[in-house]
């Protein structure tokens, strides 16, 4: 984390110059206090003779202050930054990574580490750093102004310093594990809750609602427990270093006395070391202090630094302008793809075209590989080897934003955000007229039942407004698809599980959607592949056979087989 730190260089340095002006300052104050007492008690002087003095100290109290209010003020901004700067890091990499990398890490533990985990580094970055560097360097700075006055409290010093950071490591050493444990713990306890959420109609259905009850209670308590077991050692570090600190600043008391007894140190010079004592040790217990937030921080930045590790298949190193055209050819030289760092090959050797305007279907059995054509069209991952071009492009050189202008994807279970219909319709052309949107939705057959929600396109729909059934939201998926009017479609199982009704409306809006446009189809039912030019059946990966539906049912080969099944209604192609 020091790295992100030194990101933001000014305000670090700011922070630790206000720290050792703060630690200066209280060593002016203790100097001219010895002044004032000396003189005033020992010289027998009035207080008009030390008046400058006191307003001087008076001054140096007001300025101490200031020092300080800008410190934590500095300081925060530094937090700040660095929580900023590492958000939008964070966000921007999970975003680039795409849906495929991310499918496999637990959604409620992201929202944990993009929120939580973030905010957990406030401290860290607000407090335990700038008290780490006072604690380096005010001791030093104290140190090399009592070396010269009092050796032997010089040499206290010096020799019971290092005794707080010892125990604070070995302390330490419980409380990282503990912290490690609360915060996996929290982030199970996330992650789990995210899922009852996502899945309570099942739970509802097999009767297992009341179960996960009793189970987010126990990995609650299990919570509470690490954060306790956290807090007991925060507390003992705390009690510790403070007893270190003020037995050490006895010794120095003890050891000043004894001396100034028997006149081998001067009183203004037994005083102002024994006020320098405690703003000596005074760095090194607030650190022991703030211990505990540095380590949160820590185990946090653990699991941050962790996804922004992750790689993914995105298309974001693409640098060369993608150069439009009205229609779009397509064409895969022996690519090669796998998930999950290549332990789990998807596609080995597929190679074929795509002429401009022409329709390709795509089919064969579960797992066998179609969707990964859409994922490497898409960006969401990139072929381990082999070559995949558009228009003569090479796709992967391409710049991300500028190629998926040109594609329009209608997934088989489209997402709603928050929003109207008008706004999730508006995602493919954000600055789309009205009228515009209304006539995407006319063409994707959605206008009649849109008209029928109480505010038409201004109802709002998604998280926390109305529902809408699987065919209105493939519908609504195909007016974006209409809005965004791109040369390239990619249909992947859009009409998949629809009634009968819904899938003629649907039916009819894909033929409007299809004309003029190249499109790959990711293919389930017969009527769709029919209309396609030419179909590509893929089994563990590979191309088994190529040609039109009439073509292909001829040869009685695996397509045969597929649409055999289908119409004797033992199962689907998709």
């Amino acid at each position: 984390m020091s790295q992100e730190a030194m990101k933001q260089r000014g305000l670090l340095v700011a922070v630790a110059g206000l720290g050792i002006s703060g630690g200066a300052l209280a060593a002016l104050q203790a100097y001219y206090l010895t002044q004032v007492i000396d003189r005033i008690f020992l010289g027998r002087q009035d207080l008009a003779a030390v008046s400058g003095i006191l307003l001087l100290l008076t001054g140096l109290a007001l300025l101490r202050a200031l020092i300080t209010y800008l410190e934590g003020v500095q300081a925060f901004n530094l937090a700040t930054a660095v929580k900023t700067a590492l958000r939008e890091r964070l966000t921007h990499h999970l975003f680039s990574l795409g849906p495929v990398t991310l499918a496999n890490q637990p959604a409620g533990e992201l929202i944990n580490i993009v929120s939580e985990g973030v905010e957990n580094l406030e401290p860290y970055f607000a407090k335990y750093l700038p008290q780490l560097a006072k604690a380096v360097l005010i001791p030093v700075f104290i140190l090399m102004v009592v070396w010269p006055l009092d050796l032997t409290s010089a040499v206290i010093m010096l020799v019971t310093a290092p005794l707080i950071p010892v125990f604070m490591v070995l302390i330490g050493k419980a409380a990282e594990r503990m912290n490690i444990r609360q915060w996996e713990t929290l982030n199970s306890l996330s992650a789990h809750f995210l899922d009852v959420l996502a899945g309570l109609t099942t739970l509802k259905l097999f009767g297992r609602s009341l179960e996960q009850i009793t189970i987010i209670s126990r990995v609650s308590r299990e919570f509470r427990d690490a954060t306790l077991d956290v807090l007991k050692v925060a507390f003992l570090s705390a009690l510790a270093l403070e007893l270190l600190a003020t037995i050490s600043t006895a010794l120095v008391a003890v050891a000043l006395g004894l001396r100034l007894l028997y006149g081998e140190v001067t009183f203004a010079q037994a005083f102002f070391v024994l006020l320098l004592a405690p703003e000596y040790y005074l760095p090194l217990r607030l650190l022991g202090s703030q211990f505990h937030a540095g380590m949160t921080g820590k185990t946090a930045a653990a699991d941050i630094f962790r996804l922004l590790a992750l790689t993914g298949g995105s298309l974001d190193t693409g640098t060369e302008r993608f150069l439009p055209q009205q229609k779009i050819a397509l064409a895969f030289n022996q690519v090669y793809a796998a998930y999950q760092d290549g332990e789990r090959p998807a596609l080995t050797g597929v190679s074929f075209t795509v002429d401009a305007g022409q329709h390709l279907a795509i089919v064969g059995p579960s797992g066998a590989g179609k969707s990964t054509v859409a994922a490497l069209l898409l960006g969401f991952i990139t072929p381990a080897s082999g070559k995949i071009t558009v228009n003569g492009q090479d796709l992967t050189a391409l710049r991300p934003a500028e190629w998926l202008r040109h594609v329009a994807f209608v997934p088989q279970r489209p997402h709603l955000f928050q929003g109207t219909v008008a706004e999730n319709i508006r995602l493919a052309k954000p600055d789309a007229s009205m009228d515009t949107v209304i006539q995407a939705g006319k063409a994707a057959g959605a206008h009649d039942f849109i008209s029928r929600l109480p505010e038409g396109y201004d109802t709002l729909v998604g998280e926390g407004g109305r529902s809408l059934s699987g065919g209105e939201c493939q519908r609504l998926a195909i007016a974006r698809a209409f809005l965004q009017d791109a040369p390239l479609l990619i249909l992947d199982e859009a009409a998949r599980g629809l009634d009968v009704t819904s899938q003629a409306v649907l039916d009819a809006a894909l033929v409007r959607l299809l004309t003029g446009r190249t499109a790959i189809i990711i293919a389930h039912r017969l009527t769709t592949v029919r209309q396609a030019d030419k179909i590509i059946v893929l089994t563990e990966g590979k191309i088994a056979e190529t040609g039109t539906h009439a073509e292909l049912l001829k040869r009685q080969g695996v397509y045969s087989q597929l649409v055999g099944a289908s119409q004797a209604g033992e199962g689907q192609y998709a």
